[in-house]
């Protein structure tokens, strides 16, 4: 049987940052890349392709750092409950 690919669905997935990060919040996986037991999501900023930076994929679990989808500011100032976390 296959080993269970970590994060199948990563690629072309948006995150929207909680802090503005190299300028901007938003941001799509263009790629991904397998280290050993690490997993990396290409990040390119949304309104800027020139902004591209390698992420741990654990890190977009961290709902005090990312939120699946782009969200706009209202919706990311809304109190949050449990089952609104996105997790893979």
């Amino acid at each position: 049987m296959a080993k269970k690919q970590k994060f199948p669905h990563l690629v072309g997935s948006k995150w929207t940052a909680t802090q503005k990060t190299w300028g901007w919040r938003h941001f799509q996986v263009l790629n991904r890349k397998n280290e050993g037991k690490w997993v990396f999501a290409e990040m390119v900023a949304s309104c800027d392709p020139n902004v591209r930076f390698w992420v741990n994929a654990k890190q977009l679990k961290d709902p005090n750092l990312w939120e699946a989808g782009w969200k706009t500011l209202q919706e990311m100032n809304q109190p949050r409950e449990p089952e609104d976390y996105w997790v893979y």
